[in-house]
């Protein structure tokens, strides 16, 4: 049997008296693309925080290609090939479109191979227009896009993008759809979004989180129909 690229085994965080996530199994396969959805709080957050080792669980382990990683620090994580897109823009405001890639280039090449790596990323992401913009200055829209090139600069096998639709237009929607199934096509992808219609134009698995577990897993169009994930989260998107 193949070895997962990624894989929980009863993974839980506690806080306090609060169980935020609890004994939550996940298998995630070589360049598979999956979705989490849930209602707010069901421990989606914490769920990735816990992958790239910015909380260490209170029990359970996280396996990267069968390997213990629950304590390793995320710079560790992040240099055996997680990275993470996070809703809201984390990149250098002040600096321009061009300078972010090359920081995050710079982590895994120097001189004419890190410059190449900006290229291909300005190219890629479809922002080489604005290269020598000043990110503060972009659409939200592009400012996702060059978080997203920041992220794929340093070349990770697993992509975690946390609500990567949000706040966009429709068009801007549609040309992160096309991102994210041209990245899917070399890396694996988790993507945690609201956004349903969204999810229907990329998922072929979604995991349903609640209160901390994993509800039910299924196709997309499963999920979609599913009166327990209606009642717990979709409500009247179901029938959308």
């Amino acid at each position: 049997m193949t070895t997962p690229l990624l894989e929980t085994r009863g993974l839980g965080m506690r806080f306090g008296g609060v169980q935020a996530v609890r004994d939550v199994d996940f298998v995630l396969a070589e360049r598979e693309l999956r979705c989490l959805i849930g209602p707010n709080g069901a421990g989606k957050s914490t769920f990735f925080k816990m992958l790239t080792g910015q909380l260490q669980p209170t029990s359970g382990q996280v396996l990267l290609r069968g390997e213990d990683i629950s304590r390793q620090a995320p710079h560790e994580i992040a240099r055996r090939g997680i990275g993470i897109k996070t809703q809201a823009p984390t990149v250098f405001e002040g600096l321009s479109v061009r300078e972010n890639l090359w920081l995050s280039a710079a982590r895994v090449a120097r001189g004419a191979k890190a410059r190449s790596i900006v290229n291909q990323m300005l190219e890629r992401m479809g922002v080489g227009d604005v290269a020598g913009r000043i990110v503060g200055e972009l659409a939200h829209g592009q400012r996702q896009w060059v978080e997203l090139g920041v992220v794929l600069a340093t070349d990770p096998d697993l992509v975690l993008l946390d609500e990567p639709a949000a706040g966009m237009t429709d068009k801007e929607v549609l040309r992160t759809v096309d991102l994210v199934r041209e990245i899917n096509k070399t890396k694996a992808l988790i993507v945690v979004e609201h956004d349903m219609q969204f999810i229907r134009m990329i998922a072929g698995k979604v995991t349903v989180f609640n209160q901390g577990a994993v509800l039910v897993e299924d196709n997309v169009e499963a999920i979609l129909k599913n009166p327990t994930v209606r009642d717990v989260y979709l409500g009247k998107q179901a029938a959308a």
